[in-house]
């Protein structure tokens, strides 16, 4: 008796540790070939891209929906890019504020975003990823506009709203060629 009780529990046992050992190495493995995908991936992987003009005067807008006007620049290596942002929303500052932050290529966004929530004080742009932060506008509530400038070398920059919780809908890519 004691043995057709004790079958189905080790059986149970093994089963569980071998799948769940492995989620976590797999999901690591994953995480770790999207960044270094994402880090090297030619621009001309990017969906849409050939659509896109090749400009250095960037014009963006952040919406009350957590919502960019565009998410994909094209720009020139090597020169100066004037990036303007608006947030045309109506909701406050504290609420629904919203910036622009354009960080180095293979830059973990969760990560950044999971430090951007405790970055309070400095309109949370983190400190600890300063080396990520190529440049970042200031943290802009109704009406409000900033323009910052910045010089790309050839690559795939992420950009983002680092106001909590919106770096996962609020993101984009400039293609710097």
């Amino acid at each position: 008796m004691k043995q057709f009780f004790l079958i189905p529990v080790v059986a149970g046992a093994v089963l569980a540790a071998a799948c769940g050992g492995n989620q976590k190495s797999e999901e690591s493995s994953t995480e770790a070939t999207e960044a270094t995908t994402e880090q090297q991936a030619p621009a001309a992987d990017i969906p849409g891209l050939a659509d896109v003009a090749v400009s250095n005067e960037i014009a963006l807008e952040g919406n009350d929906l957590m919502q960019y006007s565009a998410t994909l620049f094209r720009v020139k290596a090597g020169e100066t890019v004037k990036l303007t942002f608006k947030n045309v929303g109506e909701m406050p500052k504290e609420s629904m504020g919203h910036n622009v932050v354009v960080l180095q290529p293979g830059t973990d966004l969760a990560a950044f975003g999971g430090e951007a929530i405790k970055a309070v004080d400095s309109e949370y742009i983190p400190a600890t990823f300063a080396s990520s932060i190529i440049a970042h506008t200031k943290l802009l509530g109704p009406g409000e506009t900033d323009a910052i400038e910045f010089t790309l070398e050839k690559g795939v920059y992420p950009f983002l709203c680092s106001f909590p919780g919106h770096y996962g809908v609020m993101n984009g890519k400039i293609v710097a060629e």
